[in-house]
């Protein structure tokens, strides 16, 4: 099955950021989600959500 959430440690390795950086990044998706209606799960974000807002994302592993 295809990995359906990305965690912070993640999002750091991939967009070269430190790790609080990636859960402020988390934090500001997951809001932005949660307007539009949709639960959410704390210290990870969509993978489908993630790439559809940063552009050029490449899944690290």
């Amino acid at each position: 099955m295809k990995k359906q959430y990305l965690t912070a440690k993640e999002i750091s390795e991939a967009m070269g950021v430190s790790e609080s950086k990636a859960y402020g990044i988390i934090r500001e998706l997951n809001k932005e989600l949660r307007t539009e209606g949709y639960l959410t799960v704390s210290g990870k974000v969509p993978v489908a959500f993630f790439k559809k807002k940063y552009f050029g994302f490449e899944e690290v592993g």
